[in-house]
């Protein structure tokens, strides 16, 4: 994630960069992030994973603060287990993504006055609502999306976003509409890079797919890594996130 680690005074702004998308499909959404970790000017992660399983049927993407969003995810993955434990069931997408608005607004006096740096993404399915994608922001605002995207590299693809998604489209689709999109980030976005990974997440749980960097295409005239037909690994569930500043 595009994220600084720096202990800034009160009246500097974090400097934070990264690029997360969340897209709905047909059945479904897909979460994708870049994997660059920046501590000042400096990559101090160049693969790390900016994306967390709330429950078995809902992500959260990270950009801002490493520590803040991490320490985020915990807590929202906490109350949301207990929470299932008392319904016996799995969470609501709506549920998971207003814990997860809520512990942010409630802290809006954290880190001396400038509240949390957590700008998430929380997309998921469930039987209820089916396919939910939902914006949270530091400010304690949570706006359901057919698609949305933030983060520093977010800045440069708002508009080939708007004009590329379309009702309807199958996972496979969404998944290289997604990926594409995150690649076009990197290529211009400097706090933006590494590799690529996604998650869908339909009524059959969380599936992973891992781009590797050298096998991102490139989109603006880049010289390419690698040679040949780009490989993807899948991969079956969600991993642990790290990282310093998203």
């Amino acid at each position: 994630m595009g994220l600084d680690a720096r202990d800034a005074d009160a009246s500097e702004a974090p400097h934070t960069g990264t690029t997360i998308v969340a897209c709905e499909y047909a059945g479904g959404v897909v979460l994708g992030a870049d994997s660059r970790v920046s501590t000042g000017i400096y990559v101090s992660n160049r693969a790390s994973d900016k994306m967390c399983a709330l429950n078995d049927r809902t992500i959260m993407c990270r950009s801002g603060s490493a520590a803040d969003t991490e320490a985020l995810a915990g807590y929202v993955r906490n109350i949301v287990s207990q929470h299932e434990m008392e319904l016996d069931e799995i969470a609501d997408v709506k549920t998971v993504a207003t814990i997860a608005n809520q512990i942010g607004y409630q802290n809006k006096g954290a880190n001396r006055g400038r509240g949390l740096s957590a700008y998430t993404i929380v997309g998921g399915w469930d039987k209820r609502r089916g396919s939910q994608v939902y914006a949270c922001t530091a400010g304690g605002n949570m706006i359901k999306e057919r698609w949305t995207t933030d983060g520093s590299g977010s800045t440069y693809i708002w508009g080939f976003l708007d004009s590329g998604w379309r009702e309807g489209m199958t996972r496979e689709e969404c998944e290289a509409f997604v990926a594409k999109a995150i690649a076009l980030a990197m290529s211009v976005d400097g706090s933006s890079g590494g590799c690529i990974r996604l998650n869908a997440v339909d009524a059959s749980g969380i599936h992973r797919t891992f781009i590797q960097g050298s096998d991102v295409p490139p989109v603006l005239g880049e010289l390419s890594q690698r040679r040949g037909r780009p490989e993807i690994a899948r991969h079956g569930h969600q991993g642990a996130s790290g990282g310093m500043m998203l």
